[in-house]
């Protein structure tokens, strides 16, 4: 006791809880401060109406949750990968009149004006291509066969760029074919995604290196305003061998892919391979995504190179965050608008926009048969609780939906009537639509398109209907789960 009578700690206390709670109080008004003026960029720079409600009143009325996620989570527009290649207009400009001035002869033309095509070309800088052969491959043991055989017959460079690589059986596959092309003095470069391939070893990495590889991570947060930004993902999986071969498709780089997985067996994935003036394309991709990465250009080949006995048309469907326009979610939308008679689609994550919803409707009043293909063995509970809700959406219309029941089904494929496809690496939500650097190939070709139709209904064979209409009657504790998640939507 003191002489007044008070204990000490009791004194020593009150100043200690009154510096607490000034801290508190500050770093308060700090959050408020800086969830405001992320409010204030929200509105300026969200792309949906609906996005940017949601930030703006979450940033400002619960800050302390809503600044962290909004800086990591929140923008939708990659203003980096655009800034670099503004540093270098110059060069990039060679080189693509360079390319298009060889890809001349390989262009295909309509004998007649075709809009529909004129718009897909406006909307992606990619042309029709003539004088190629498209391999179909189905699931993971013919995909990687057709890649490694690919690699180990490379005499000039390979170029090799997947989301997810793992470190096992097939991972290490992969990396002894990379490999012997290096030792044996082929360039190989290989590019990953640091998020999708966060449990790659540095063995693996150092293995690569020391055989002369050159190896790089996609590197999404350089630059001083991406310093935090672990939303935009390069989900690309592209393969190209000399110039002249290619392989994109659903697939990524593990045991998984090839049905070793205990759980998720078998799975379900398709790729393609393209050989002919199309990988240029499938190469130019490539070669953008390792320049935002290493800051340089690679020493390949241009010259465009017909396959044999073989006049395929196809292009290539580049997507990404930096597009100044939301390219992947219009190239659906225009594909939806465009059919006359059918619409497969096999979508593993079915989260679609409203626009996608919209068409998909459209579709169906206009008499074309409309059906997705979607898992019964999901690897995200999330995603598809939030797909229930849009199949529910779908219900008064004619849209028909299966789940796919032998395994987990990954691919990602659309069938518009009996002429186009594409196969590639897009799926059907707004992370694919507008957060994620994609890729796919797209096919003009009825006898290709046929190896399509068998593939899909063989599928659906395997698959059991769904009835969205039957989904009011689930327990309210499942359709207020669904509603939850379909929340979530945007950052899915």
């Amino acid at each position: 006791m003191t002489e007044t009578g008070t204990p000490k700690a009791t004194r020593t206390q009150k100043p200690r809880w009154r510096q607490i709670r000034r801290i508190i109080v500050w770093t308060l008004v700090v959050f408020e401060i800086i969830g405001v003026y992320s409010a204030v960029d929200a509105i300026m720079s969200t792309r949906t109406a609906p996005g940017a409600i949601a930030w703006s009143i979450s940033l400002v009325t619960a800050p302390i949750v809503a600044v962290p996620a909004y800086w990591v989570f929140g923008r939708n527009k990659f203003e980096g990968y655009v800034e670099a290649r503004e540093e270098h207009q110059e060069e990039f400009d060679a080189l693509v009149a360079e390319a298009r001035a060889k890809m001349t002869g390989s262009v295909f033309r309509f004998e007649t004006h075709h809009p529909a095509w004129d718009a897909l070309e406006g909307l992606t800088g990619m042309r029709l291509t003539r004088g190629n052969r498209v391999e179909l491959l189905i699931d993971g043991e013919a995909t990687f066969d057709s890649i490694i055989e690919g690699i180990s017959r490379a005499e000039d460079y390979v170029l090799v760029e997947f989301y997810i690589v793992h470190d096992d059986g097939l991972g290490r596959r992969l990396a002894d074919a990379m490999i012997e092309r290096a030792r044996a003095g082929v360039e190989v470069a290989f590019l990953y995604d640091e998020i999708g391939s966060a449990d790659m070893t540095d063995d693996y990495r150092a293995d690569l290196r020391a055989a002369g590889v050159e190896v790089s991570d996609f590197n999404t947060t350089q630059g001083r305003r991406n310093r935090f930004q672990l939303n935009f993902r390069n989900h690309r999986k592209i393969v190209v061998v000399d110039g002249t071969t290619a392989w994109i498709g659903g697939h990524n780089v593990g045991d998984e892919y090839i049905g070793l997985d205990p759980v998720l067996t078998p799975w379900r994935d398709t790729h393609v391979r393209l050989d002919g003036p199309v990988a240029i394309q499938a190469q130019a991709v490539f070669a953008s995504d390792w320049y935002w990465a290493q800051r340089e250009f690679l020493d390949l080949d241009w010259e465009p190179e017909a396959a044999p006995d073989s006049d395929v048309i196809a292009t290539i469907v580049a997507t990404g965050p930096a597009d100044p326009l939301e390219t992947a979610s219009m190239f659906f939308v225009h594909a939806l608008h465009s059919a006359k008679e059918r619409i497969w689609i096999t979508a593993p994550y079915f989260v679609p926009d409203d626009a996608v919803v919209k068409a998909l409707m459209l579709a169906t009043l206009r008499g074309v048969e409309v059906r997705i293909l979607v898992p019964g063995l999901t690897d995200s509970v999330p995603v598809q609780m939030a797909s229930y809700h849009y199949m529910e959406q779908l219900a008064d219309s004619n849209v028909e939906f299966y789940a796919y029941a032998p395994g987990f089904m990954h691919q990602k494929v659309m069938l518009v009537d009996d002429t186009v496809a594409s196969v590639g690496t897009h799926n059907f939500d707004n992370r694919s639509f507008r957060l994620n650097f994609e890729v796919g190939a797209v096919v003009y070709d009825e006898a290709f398109n046929r190896r399509i139709e068998a593939m899909l209904e063989d599928d659906l064979r395997g698959s059991t209907r769904i009835d969205p209409s039957t989904f009011k009657d689930k327990p309210w504790r499942w359709r207020f789960t669904v509603r939850l998640f379909r929340l979530m939507a945007p950052v899915m």
